[in-house]
């Protein structure tokens, strides 16, 4: 009888961690942590009621720009280090350069849902506006994986898990959102998951000797 209230006990903790979620202090210890290593600006984030886990920068200079998150990647998220890995990554794109003036991106890691709904006529996951955006206005391949580098790169700076932005990652596919080689190379801007997260756990190797 013991041993089958402990495999209970231990099921529930599983399922506890599989339905994690990060908290606003979270988000906003994470952030803060980040920006400071950085010497990027500190904005108030915005929180947005939409089921697509995504953050983003709404960009207009350096110096002028609003952040976002939605309700649907804190959802996903389960620790601190990853959400800095997330905002590592959207400050690699701003400090390398990948924004121009007024443009919104995304993450693009909610980008299956409409990559799917495009191939097949299907909605496989709930995208928001900011998803349906995205396929439009990706960022490029190389792009992505230069903010990959910078924002595991930032992780360690920061005093963070270099594997924070891996788990982020593995987040979104462990719950759907991922892209498989075939689908990236239809939609060739983007990289397959599975190719990002061979990369991130290179990145987090090599920074982690590097400390």
């Amino acid at each position: 009888m013991r041993k089958i209230f402990m495999a209970v006990m231990i099921l529930a903790a599983l399922s506890t961690r599989a339905h994690a979620q990060i908290t606003k202090a979270t988000v906003e210890a994470a952030f803060t942590r980040i920006a400071k290593a950085d010497g990027f600006k500190a904005v108030p984030i915005s929180y947005e009621n939409d089921n697509s886990p995504n953050a983003w920068v709404a960009f207009k200079s350096q110096n002028d720009y609003t952040i976002h998150v939605t309700t649907g990647l804190m959802r996903i998220l389960n620790t601190e280090d990853e959400m800095a890995g997330v905002w590592g990554h959207e400050i690699g794109h701003v400090r390398l350069g990948h924004y121009t003036k007024g443009r919104i991106r995304s993450m693009g890691w909610s980008l299956a849902g409409k990559l799917l709904q495009r191939k097949t006529g299907k909605v496989a996951q709930t995208v928001g506006n900011v998803g349906m955006n995205l396929a439009e206005n990706a960022f490029s391949r190389s792009q992505e994986t230069q903010s990959d580098e910078y924002g595991v790169k930032l992780l360690v700076k920061a005093g963070y898990n270099p594997m924070g932005l891996y788990n982020a990652m593995k987040a979104f596919r462990d719950n759907g959102y991922g892209t498989k080689s075939g689908i990236a190379n239809w939609f060739s801007t983007h990289p397959a998951t599975d190719d990002r997260l061979k990369a991130l756990h290179d990145f987090a190797e090599k920074y982690r000797k590097a400390r």
